[in-house]
């Protein structure tokens, strides 16, 4: 089966485990994905990323994070930009999400950052996805 959005295919691995309260999910390895996921790793989303050489290809390994009543650390979690439809934010349309409790996570020119270091770098983007 050939896949047409691996970033949301990833992000839908995410969101199903975090269903299922599972420990942790693999998701086949590309560099944004990994850079999505250090992302959300910097934003405490996720409790640790790491990259396994798998064969044939390698694996990326995301443990997903909980509370101490089982609550996830992520309640929503979306893909803003699609392969029919980029969105791109400039440096000053660059909003926090909800007050900046959540996050969204953006490809500048400078690598993958989440929209706080946009914000510090005055940076814009591709708006990947948006974390709640």
């Amino acid at each position: 089966m050939s896949c047409t959005d691996p970033i949301a295919d990833m992000l839908t691995v995410i969101r199903n485990g975090i269903l299922a309260a599972q420990g942790q999910v693999d998701v086949p390895y590309s560099r944004i994905k990994e850079g999505i996921a250090k992302v959300l790793n910097a934003e405490g989303f996720v409790g640790g990323v790491s990259v396994l050489d798998t064969k044939p290809a390698r694996t990326l390994r995301i443990a997903l994070k909980y509370g101490q009543d089982g609550e996830p650390a992520i309640h929503h979690i979306d893909r803003v930009s699609t392969g029919g439809r980029r969105v791109y934010a400039g440096r000053s349309d660059i909003k926090p999400v909800i007050r900046g409790f959540g996050i969204s996570v953006i490809s500048t020119s400078q690598g993958i950052l989440s929209d706080r270091d946009c914000r510090k770098r005055k940076l814009g983007g591709e708006v990947l996805c948006s974390v709640k």
